[in-house]
């Protein structure tokens, strides 16, 4: 009769317990994009949010492909502008 094999428990990455572990993905870009986020439920028609490019901690780039998604998520259509110096946010529908 054969012998049976000694199951290997072993895993190649340590383990931890998922209760331990941080919940919801809160990303780089979370602080920036909230509070542009909660500027823009308050942005009155025909105006723009102005958000200077140096006080960004990421690239523009970066900032409005995080504020995209999060639009998308919630269902929200928004419009970006930039220049060398400001990010320009707002509404679609109010001032273009």
């Amino acid at each position: 009769m054969a012998r049976k094999q000694a199951k290997n428990n072993s895993t190649h990455f340590k383990t931890v317990v998922q209760a331990d572990l941080p919940q919801g993905r809160n990303g780089k870009h979370k602080k920036i994009v909230t509070m542009i986020m909660g500027d823009l439920d308050r942005l009155t028609d025909g105006s723009a949010l102005k958000v200077p490019l140096t006080g960004l901690a990421e690239s523009k780039e970066k900032v409005r492909s995080a504020l995209n998604r999060a639009t998308r998520k919630a269902g929200r259509k928004v419009i970006t502008a930039s220049d060398p110096r400001f990010l320009y946010v707002w509404n679609q529908g109010t001032g273009g």
